[in-house]
């Protein structure tokens, strides 16, 4: 699998598909997470993305659960040093009931939670989870510059942040002389949401235009999570979520049956190609619960979309 530069300063690289492991150690069994990071990792995956609030809301789930498990498959297989974690904060349930929020103390202790776990004595990437206006921003950005420093984390990130908001972090963290978010987290697919849909997955932000653009111009790296919409490309049984029932919709869905029959691929795979072709490259988070879903996702990982093809998926809006 093709890897690519995240950081150059600290050598960080990425590959081409991030493996989520969101759903490990709840709703995804051990066995099953170790054999589906097994099969990534033996398809030349190295990135794997999971959180400290993974996943609470789930029935019986308490948070920490994914970062428990994939800990547990680092120390067995004994390959931290081939791979590029990555985990979060921000999103886990604070003493009030409301998000835990970037506060100093909360990035310092949950980190400190997130290695533990994991079993590792630093990330490669550490993204504030969501934004948090109630925190001064000099006080997050310091305290996430300090992880860097003590050696904690090699690179920064910000998921489900507003395209303006993401731009005056950095600003303010340059100014400061501390390290800024270079890498982006985003909901983002073939298909939008309609126009000024509040998104029903609580803490959820779609990639905008102006985010896109933003990261393209300043050479960030984009990471797409709900990259192939809970698999309604590859099931007709799931129903299409309400909030992208639109015309734009019925366009794109109609492209992308041509295309992926004029290429003899499955519309997820065709999805992967043009998330990881496009301007600017995404990197997918691909959430899978078997070896077999991802199995037809790695089948893409070499997948080129043909210009005139490419072409008529962006024009289906």
């Amino acid at each position: 699998m093709q890897q690519r530069t995240l950081d150059a300063g600290t050598g960080t690289k990425v590959s081409r598909f991030c493996l989520g492991a969101m759903p490990f150690g709840t709703t995804v069994d051990e066995k099953t997470a170790f054999a589906v990071l097994d099969r990534f990792v033996e398809a030349g995956g190295t990135t794997i993305d999971t959180a400290n609030c993974y996943s609470f809301w789930v029935p019986g789930g308490t948070g920490g659960e994914s970062e428990t498990v994939l800990g547990r498959w680092l120390k067995d297989r004994g390959n931290r040093d081939t791979l590029t974690l990555a985990s979060k904060v921000g999103s886990g349930p604070g003493p009030d009931g409301a998000a835990e929020g970037l506060g100093a103390e909360v990035i310092r202790t949950e980190l400190e939670g997130s290695l533990r776990r994991l079993g590792t004595d630093h990330l490669d990437l550490y993204y504030a989870h969501r934004e948090d206006r109630n925190t001064p921003d000099e006080e997050t950005l310091a305290a996430f510059h300090r992880t860097v420093t003590d050696g904690k984390v090699r690179v920064l990130g910000a998921s489900n942040h507003t395209a303006w908001r993401l731009a005056e972090t950095r600003s303010l963290a340059e100014a400061r002389g501390w390290t800024p978010y270079t890498a982006v987290q985003q909901r983002y697919s073939y298909l939008r949401p309609r126009p000024n849909t509040v998104l029903p997955e609580g803490g959820h932000v779609h990639a905008s235009d102006e985010l896109l653009d933003y990261v393209g111009s300043r050479g960030l790296t984009l990471f797409a999570y709900t990259s192939l919409l809970f698999g309604i490309y590859g099931r007709s049984d799931k129903p299409l979520p309400e909030h992208y029932a639109h015309p734009g919709t019925d366009r794109r869905l109609r492209a992308l049956a041509k295309v992926s029959a004029e290429l003899g691929v499955t519309p997820i795979q065709a999805v992967l190609a043009w998330l990881t072709g496009g301007e600017p490259a995404v990197v997918p988070i691909i959430g899978v619960s078997s070896v077999a879903q991802l199995d037809e996702c790695l089948a893409a990982a070499d997948l080129e979309l043909p210009e005139e093809l490419r072409k008529e998926l962006d024009e289906a809006a």
